[in-house]
């Protein structure tokens, strides 16, 4: 399990980051709830980072975007909700 760094902003420092394979982690804010996955394409200066967000509504998962860094990912996530 990851904890976002501490020098990130502080909206985001209370999310944890939990492997579910090599590639894809689950987000999980403060209170344990999941709140997404963000996968991880590429490797090393090539990765991207996907947010995907889980809607009940559209019965599966709704995709947010690619990112360069983990942290924007996560907080697409956060400002998804």
């Amino acid at each position: 399990m990851t904890t976002i760094d501490s020098t990130t902003i502080q909206r985001l420092r209370g999310y944890r980051l939990v492997v579910v394979s090599d590639r894809v982690s689950r987000v999980v804010d403060g209170s344990g709830r999941v709140i997404g996955h963000v996968a991880r394409a590429g490797d090393g200066d090539d990765a991207r980072f996907r947010a995907r967000r889980f809607r009940a509504t559209s019965g599966g998962f709704v995709d947010l975007g690619g990112f360069w860094h983990l942290e924007d990912a996560v907080a697409a996530l956060h400002d998804s909700r």
